[in-house]
């Protein structure tokens, strides 16, 4: 399945609403290998603000937060779920504001060295799929694959929009557009990691292709590069 003495440190970075999270789930599904949603740590330690108070234009305040606080992922029934100091969160997460005071926070630093470490330590034994937004370029710059994954701005609000409906979110495409457009400049202007592929990293346009095809071409560009031969199961 993979090379014997090795397990790959795969990367998957990507605009929001491009489909990075099931690309992401699919394809270490079919390696076998873990599947880890870094987004998912900011968007925790977004969560613990809110509960806290925390002024996030504060540094020492976000320090305290970062030290005290535990992040830790468990599956249950076969989905991920994300746990902040003992209680789960897995759904909150995924609000709208959440997903907009995470992109504020992703561009502290001291909240980025914190999880930076986290993220480290998750991927030492190899084996894994980082989902991200510098996964390729900051985070694990010797990845021995990495991916970008992207789609047109209208492709990519459809499917948030859909995505936030099946969870019960009472909310409109328009909204959800002017989530991205504001993610995306807060991603992508940032000095701090600001959103890009990485020079190494292989382009992927999801815009006019299905989740099937987007993984079977990632496992193809494994194979490629790691003459990898893969099971029935993985194809």
């Amino acid at each position: 399945m993979t090379p014997e003495n090795k397990r790959l440190i795969i990367t998957i970075d990507g605009p929001s609403g491009a489909g990075k999270s099931t690309v992401s789930k699919l394809l270490a599904e079919r390696l076998e290998y873990e599947y880890i949603d870094t987004g998912a740590l900011y968007r925790a330690v977004a969560v613990e603000s809110q509960e806290q108070g925390v002024d996030i234009d504060n540094d020492d305040d976000l320090v305290k937060l970062c030290s005290g606080i535990a992040i830790f992922f468990k599956k249950k029934r076969g989905a991920l779920g994300v746990f902040v100091n003992g209680r789960e969160v897995t759904k909150k997460i995924r609000d709208p504001e959440v997903s907009l005071l995470a992109s504020r926070l992703s561009a502290k630093r001291v909240v980025r060295d914190a999880l930076f470490h986290i993220q480290r330590r998750l991927g030492s034994n190899g084996g894994a799929v980082f989902e991200g937004r510098d996964m390729g370029t900051i985070v694990f710059p010797e990845a021995d694959i990495k991916f970008f994954l992207d789609a047109n701005h209208k492709k990519r609000a459809i499917r948030r929009h859909r995505e936030l409906k099946l969870k019960g979110h009472n909310i409109t495409i328009e909204q959800v557009q002017n989530e991205i457009d504001n993610r995306d400049l807060n991603d992508s202007s940032r000095e701090l990691s600001p959103l890009k592929p990485s020079d190494d990293a292989i382009i992927v346009d999801s815009t006019e292709l299905e989740i099937e095809h987007v993984v079977g071409s990632m496992l193809e560009s494994i194979k490629r590069k790691f003459d990898i031969v893969f099971t029935r199961n993985n194809l």
